[in-house]
């Protein structure tokens, strides 16, 4: 179920139907924000099948496998080699890759042949969070979709009003903390920070080695996120609002860093922390 983005999937649906589809679109946006949703939904329409519920011989995911850390050259090659196969029971196929930033420069230069010589039966979909990690020649021959989060009255329409307080405007985070241990978990989470942010610098580097081999990782940065964003807003505009400013600025870095490169994590925690 799509939750908000409703201009964007009824502009793709009016496109399918008058048969002016891109060939390629670059779904770019915040995380959980629902991109991935848009992108099934807009499949199982033209597919005309629920892809919630089941798969689809004539739809390819692509995405991070376990223990990897990047998209391989190996899973685009599959890729391709299953988009020369002509559709099975639709008139097209779709191939969507989910964290499409997260391709290593060998994926994406193989990829890149495949958006340049396009086959008329096939609809590629890239979602990314990071699209400055894209190669410049794949995000030119993407039709751009940009997606924002939501009003909080948005969510609140299908969440509650806790909930959609802590959701950051992204339904997915929402859905999320329907889970009541994720939930307690984020509160436990605030409290974490509120502590290490008065800590002396030696507890906050344990902090950040401890949280480093983390794998909810992200989670715990867009915790920050959170945190420091609520005292951004209660401080505006007294004289620590810059501060406060510059410390979310520096977390979105540290975030983005993670998520699209293979920087050291610990590193990058430690330099956050001499700026809380």
């Amino acid at each position: 179920m799509i939750i908000g983005h409703q201009k964007q999937f009824l502009s793709l649906k009016k496109s399918a139907e008058l048969n002016r589809l891109a060939h390629a679109y670059l779904f770019s946006g915040p995380e959980k924000v629902g991109k991935r949703t848009v992108a099934l939904e807009l499949s199982s329409f033209l597919l005309k099948e629920d892809l919630a519920s089941k798969q689809h011989p004539d739809f390819i995911l692509v995405g991070l496998e376990p223990e990897k850390t990047e998209i391989e050259i190996s899973q685009i090659r599959d890729l391709i080699w299953k988009l020369a196969l002509k559709p099975y029971s639709a008139p097209l196929k779709i191939a969507v890759i989910d964290g499409a930033h997260l391709m290593n420069k060998d994926a994406q230069n193989c990829f890149l042949k495949t958006l340049e010589e396009p086959a008329k039966d096939t609809l590629l979909i890239l979602i990314s969070a990071y699209p400055k990690g894209l190669l410049p020649t794949i995000i030119s021959r993407c039709q751009v979709i940009n997606f924002y989060p939501l009003p909080q009255k948005e969510i609140e329409k299908a969440f509650s009003k806790e909930i959609a307080d802590i959701s950051l405007g992204r339904p997915g985070r929402a859905v999320d903390f329907l889970d009541y241990q994720k939930l307690a978990e984020f509160k436990k989470g605030l409290k974490e920070i509120a502590d290490v942010s008065r800590a002396d610098f030696a507890s906050r580097f344990q902090y950040a080695k401890e949280i480093s081999q983390n794998n909810n990782l992200k989670e715990i940065l867009e915790n920050w996120l959170f945190y420091f964003r609520n005292l951004l807003i209660e401080n505006c505009p007294k004289p620590g609002f810059e501060r406060y400013a510059a410390i979310l600025k520096k977390i979105q870095e540290v975030s983005s860093l993670i998520s699209s490169t293979n920087v050291n994590s610990r590193l990058a925690l430690e330099i956050l922390m001499l700026e809380i």
